[in-house]
């Protein structure tokens, strides 16, 4: 009994202590415990409003971002239909909440209400010919869903069984390849150990009706987000390193997932060998596969999304990825949205998108995941606050929310130079040309890829460009240019285009 009395008493201790340094810690020790208490009993934040939002939140030159909807609990993994409805996972309540797409315009779902409940810890969602897929922490459902009403049509049938979900890291997310195989990640049981159950610390696949269930991709401590890229069709998936090994190491990964691969866990962290189990490595396991990037420590890169949708000049070769933050760090790291800029040689670039969840020792937010819609409308959940927050393009965007127009609509841009005449439009013209190879744009923007300089004025009129290079977007560099010299290189590169076209 006295036993009993004594573990009662060390729980009581071990929960209080969070909570007494949430309020009464230094900063960075009680953002550090809420955090932790988030993730051990879903504690949470209070509900922002969109007041708060637009003082605190900052994002990326160009976009807008509106807090879309908030109070909707422990919230995690999305799916756009192609009505625009968002379908949304809350697994703690085993339920999926749609909320109806925005035709009213003002900035906030039509409609919420639970779609689905009675699930088994649902995360990861998909959709394909007329099904949509839940990944409950055990196993893979399915039910009939129509997209243009936003209903279940029938009964609801579960393809895979019997997955574990013990231990930590239970949450299971769902993709469905371009090759019509569903792709199921699974975390492993612990912070570093080695695992009993072969489909832990994985990325498993399947065919539709469950059929032919097998391990994919190993040594995945946890990748939660996964995404293939649209100009390569290859498989990439965040994953989040090992705790208690310090505020720097080890670094979280982005991987190039590949049939049969192996990355590392728990035997290797990146390329180095980790300290307790590096010295048991296996003989017959591949050769450890290492990150195609590698974010900051403790950073818990989760919900990854290529764009496919903007046309916004910097975002043709993208993935925009959710940093959930750290809790195993002195000073706390992450708690944004980042950019993914893959290079002409396939390096990446990594640039803020939504910053400022953390600020001051106030904790707003955790992102989690990363949608996007048809119209190019970007959405980000956040399951500390219970919220969704929609990323626009910063003009425009109350009449339109389509990233394929960032000031004005293509009709109204055919006259981008009218209001030049002909010797002011051919001073500057040829001053912006010499700009031009000056700083030899011609070596980045070459005729027939991606970064081509093709629809200009689909996009921009001559006062947007001109702002654009101010800022532009990464790997953009800024150039250092006089306001009139970044008018010269506008109305150069529209003359450019306008002459070309006749």
């Amino acid at each position: 009994m006295k036993v009993l009395r004594f573990v009662i008493y060390v729980v009581i201790v071990l929960m209080a202590t969070p909570f007494l340094l949430v309020h009464y810690g230094p900063p960075g020790v009680a953002t550090t415990s809420k955090v932790a208490l988030h993730a051990l009993v879903g504690y949470g934040g209070d509900e922002p409003d969109g007041n708060i939002v637009r003082r605190q939140l900052s994002v990326a030159e160009g976009y807008r971002l509106d807090l879309y909807a908030t109070g909707l609990g422990k919230i995690r993994f999305m799916h756009v239909t192609d009505a625009g409805d968002i379908l949304l996972s809350r697994p703690r309540s085993g339920e999926v909440l749609i909320l109806k797409a925005d035709t009213s315009g003002d900035r906030s779902p039509d409609d919420i209400r639970v779609l689905l409940s009675g699930l088994t810890r649902p995360h990861g969602l998909d959709y394909a010919d007329g099904w949509l897929y839940i990944a409950e922490s055990n196993g893979v459902a399915k039910v009939a869903f129509d997209v243009e009403s936003g209903d279940i049509i029938g009964d609801i049938s579960r393809v895979v069984t019997g997955l574990g979900d013990k231990g930590g890291h239970w949450t299971k997310t769902l993709r469905i390849g371009t090759d019509g195989w569903l792709y199921l990640s699974s975390g492993s049981t612990c912070n570093v150990c080695e695992e009993t159950d072969p489909q832990r610390a994985t990325i498993m696949r399947f065919k539709p009706d469950g059929s032919e269930l097998e391990v994919y991709a190993s040594g995945l401590r946890n990748s939660v987000g996964m995404d293939w890229s649209p100009w390569s069709n290859e498989l990439f998936a965040t994953d989040n390193g090992r705790d208690l090994l310090g505020d720097d190491f080890p670094p979280c990964e982005l991987n190039n997932i590949v049939a049969g691969g192996f990355y590392g866990w728990p035997y290797f962290n990146a390329s180095t060998p980790d300290p307790d189990l590096g010295d048991k490595l296996p003989s017959d396991l591949p050769a450890n596969r290492p990150p195609a990037h590698e974010f900051r420590a403790h950073n818990a890169p989760l919900g990854i999304r290529f764009i496919r949708h903007s046309k916004l000049a910097g975002f043709e070769r993208s993935a925009l990825v959710a940093l959930h933050g750290s809790w195993n760090r002195s000073i706390p790291d992450g708690y944004k949205v980042v950019s993914l800029q893959w290079q002409p040689d396939d390096t990446i670039v990594e640039s803020d998108f939504v910053t400022g969840f953390l600020q001051d020792g106030k904790l707003l937010g955790r992102p989690v995941d990363v949608a996007e819609a048809r119209d190019g409308s970007i959405f980000i959940s956040d399951d500390y606050s219970g919220s969704i927050y929609r990323v626009v393009p910063a003009d425009g965007a109350e009449s339109s929310f389509s990233l394929t127009s960032t000031v004005k609509t293509p009709d109204t841009n055919i006259g981008v130079l009218d209001a030049y005449d002909a010797t002011q439009r051919a001073a500057l013209v040829s001053q912006g040309e010499a700009l031009y190879q000056q700083f030899n744009c011609a070596g980045c923007h070459v005729p027939q890829t991606a970064n081509a300089l093709t629809a200009l004025h689909e996009r921009y009129n001559a006062a947007s460009l001109t702002d654009f290079f101010s800022a532009p977007t990464p790997p953009m560099p800024a150039f250092p240019l006089s306001a009139e010299q970044r008018e010269a290189l506008a109305v150069y590169l529209f003359d450019r285009e306008l002459r070309s076209a006749k």
